[in-house]
């Protein structure tokens, strides 16, 4: 008999911190917990492996684990469906706990948008399409089927030269900062990167605008990282001059251009970690693992601040509590799989071939 949530909806943090040592106990080796670097701390402490997306579904593919729980969000669990073993279950603590970035490009406005540039150009034979590893199964899938790939914050320029090393022109979504960062960074002028306004006739794009451009940038974003703005850099550099400032790439261009290091949550970490004692860092990214990272660096008499005035976290990845947690471990205890994440058989080979192309390149 599955137990329901509704059990553990009124317990405390506390409460479910017990449940959770208790059942991770009896599952031994069975269950492996995922927990990425945005992940609230009273989840994030149960994981067995913390890291971004990318690299927890293969740590935990590579495990003896029988169960996967992804304290992350849908597309996470998705990929880690994808790269797991075929006896490996994945599973997701809170189905509500989605990407408000990937849903911005779905797979019907994708081929939309693919049928209206082969009207206008030879897109089989020109257009690469690129998506970013933030986006569903299905778009992973979409890639696949048009000889494409998929792409990380880390390893974005590596994709973007193996896609141009193929054909002239990229189509790259859902988010559309961190492609055009990573073109301007590979010397491609922002007039020859234009934006896919999926709501609009054509994108919004005229014919001579999608002819010349060499990426075609989905008009989507990360809601969290656009509360970054460059004005707050100027700012806070009038206090503390010798700050050191670095962002994640889906943060807007001007606030990339007026960084000191770009880089992916893993690679931030790194940074700072490395930085000198006694130095002061402003960061463009998720409050969670910001105030992990202050916390971690006070030591050694750093200085961690979050860039935006206004806190705010990813309410999405906020969704999978204790309670959730508790929940999913129990019902396993219990011989119940609740929440399972299943890409379908054909979706799952295309989306495969594309994160494969990926790790090919990497």
């Amino acid at each position: 008999m599955t137990l329901p949530i509704q059990n553990y909806a009124l317990l405390s943090d506390e409460e479910c911190d017990d449940l959770i040592i208790a059942a991770k106990q009896k599952l031994g080796d069975r269950c492996i917990i995922l927990g990425h670097h945005y992940q609230r701390d009273e989840v994030f402490k149960h994981a067995d492996i913390t890291g971004d997306s990318l690299k927890l579904s293969r740590e935990a593919a590579q495990s003896a684990a029988e169960y996967i729980v992804f304290c992350g969000v849908h597309f996470m669990a998705e990929v880690a469906d994808i790269l797991s073993r075929p006896e490996q279950i994945a599973i997701l603590p809170d189905m509500a706990a989605g990407c408000s970035m990937a849903d911005m490009a779905n797979k019907v406005n994708v081929e939309k948008c693919w049928q209206q540039l082969a009207e206008i150009i030879d897109v089989e034979n020109t257009v690469t399409p690129v998506t970013y590893i933030n986006s569903a199964a299905d778009l992973k899938s979409f890639c696949g089927k048009h000889e494409g790939i998929v792409c990380t914050s880390s390893n974005a320029r590596k994709i973007l030269e193996w896609s141009f090393s193929r054909r002239e022109k990229v189509l790259f979504f859902p988010d559309q900062h961190l492609g055009r960062t990573t073109g301007y960074l590979m010397g491609i002028p922002l007039e020859e990167m234009v934006v896919w306004d999926f709501d609009k006739p054509q994108g919004g794009l005229t014919v001579e605008q999608i002819q010349n451009a060499k990426i075609i940038l989905w008009k989507g974003f990360c809601s969290v990282h656009q509360v970054f703005k460059a004005q707050h850099i100027d700012d806070f550099l009038v206090r503390y001059p010798e700050t050191i400032v670095v962002s994640h790439p889906e943060a807007c261009f001007e606030v990339c251009q007026k960084s000191d290091y770009i880089g992916s949550t893993e690679t931030i970490l790194k940074i700072v970690r490395e930085g000198e004692p006694n130095t002061r860092w402003l960061v463009a990214t998720e409050l969670n693992l910001v105030n992990r990272l202050h916390e971690e660096c006070k030591k050694d008499g750093k200085n961690v601040h979050f860039m935006s005035p206004t806190l705010c976290m990813c309410s999405t990845m906020f969704r999978t509590d204790p309670q959730h947690l508790a929940w999913v471990l129990e019902n396993l205890v219990a011989g119940n799989v609740v929440n399972q994440i299943k890409v379908n058989e054909e979706d799952a080979k295309l989306a495969k071939k594309s994160l494969d192309n990926m790790l090919s390149v990497v």
